[in-house]
């Protein structure tokens, strides 16, 4: 499994809660998607499940941490949609609540992992709720969650919660400097693009996606200077609009940044030549409306089922050029 530095002083906190009287049946843990949450909540899992754990460690030699190893332990369940769904049903969780309140295969602990617990519905939340309440015995309940506010209150509060913080940036750079991911500008570029997640950053830097995102700071730069941002839309109407939007509407804010003399605050750091030129061409007030007017297109190309995207995004453009005027 693949383990990361800045998981280890969490996963010592949150072993030392579960080895003590302190330990509670069932873990929120929030973070940021990238941070390496997976691997820390898998890493607790097998120290739950082995059977002659040595201190925070497993001994790694236990029929339980041989099954653990395989992903084949039938006591360890990992909930999350079918294949082709976006959310967890209600029949799923009741499944998981019958297996649970059955004696436990390898007789230890049972272990309910949710990778992402906001994908519940609401009735499979409703259904997890009872079980929360009354747990069965000698069960845990794991639950990941990267929009908490997503998951019911009640939910919430029959759970421990941990936030789990992203490392500090220097140490990310750092970090990411010895995966050979890229240059410096880039590297702190990826990372605030990312919310200071490090693993997602390196993600970003090593994908197609990076230069499709330099791709767009480029033709959105020539749209401005152009007082033409319809020239913008093919670099905009694709599946990913929505994270297209995202990395325009960043420059922009950095532009307004720059404007105001917080260039240090800067997301897109590598971008420096961009963010002067567009800095001339209009005032913080005209690029904050703008990029107001984006997020809310954003917004409804997330939220409406069906819409038209290319129709949605060339009126965002036609409005921005009227703004532009």
């Amino acid at each position: 499994m693949i383990w990361y530095p800045w998981l280890t002083p969490i996963y010592r906190q949150l072993v030392s809660q579960y080895a003590s009287d302190r330990k509670h049946h069932a873990l929120l843990l929030q973070s940021i998607p990238g941070s390496g949450d997976r691997q820390l909540i898998q890493a607790l899992g097998r120290w739950l499940m082995c059977r002659n754990p040595q201190g925070e460690k497993t001994c790694g030699v236990c029929h339980s941490c041989n099954l653990m190893k395989a992903g084949t332990h039938p006591d360890w369940h990992v909930i999350e949609p079918e294949k082709g769904k976006s959310a967890i049903g209600v029949d799923r969780v009741r499944e998981l609540t019958e297996t649970l309140y059955n004696h436990a295969q390898q007789s230890g602990y049972k272990v309910a992992w949710f990778p992402e617990s906001e994908l519940l519905s609401e009735a499979a939340a409703n259904a997890l709720l009872k079980t929360l309440e009354e747990p069965p015995a000698d069960t845990y309940f794991l639950l990941g969650c990267h929009e908490p506010a997503k998951l019911p209150a009640t939910v919430r509060s029959r759970c421990l919660f941990w936030v789990m913080d992203c490392p500090e940036e220097t140490f990310s750079i750092e970090w990411l400097r010895r995966q050979n991911a890229g240059q410096p500008d880039s590297l702190k570029t990826a990372l605030r693009l990312s919310h200071g997640a490090p693993v997602a950053a390196q993600q970003l830097l090593t994908s197609e996606t990076w230069k499709n995102r330099e791709g767009v700071c480029q033709s959105l730069s020539s749209a401005f200077s152009q007082r033409d941002l319809l020239l913008f839309l093919p670099a905009l109407n694709h599946d990913n609009a929505d994270e297209r939007i995202h990395w325009a509407v960043s420059l922009l804010l950095d532009v307004v940044k720059d404007q105001q003399g917080a260039f240090d605050f800067v997301v897109n750091q590598d971008c420096q030549s961009v963010i002067r030129n567009l800095a001339g061409l209009g005032s913080p007030q005209l690029f904050n409306r703008i990029a107001q007017d984006w997020l809310k297109c954003r917004h409804e190309l997330l939220s409406v089922a069906g819409v038209n995207r290319e129709l949605l995004l060339t009126n965002m453009l036609n409005q921005a050029d009227i703004l532009l005027a």
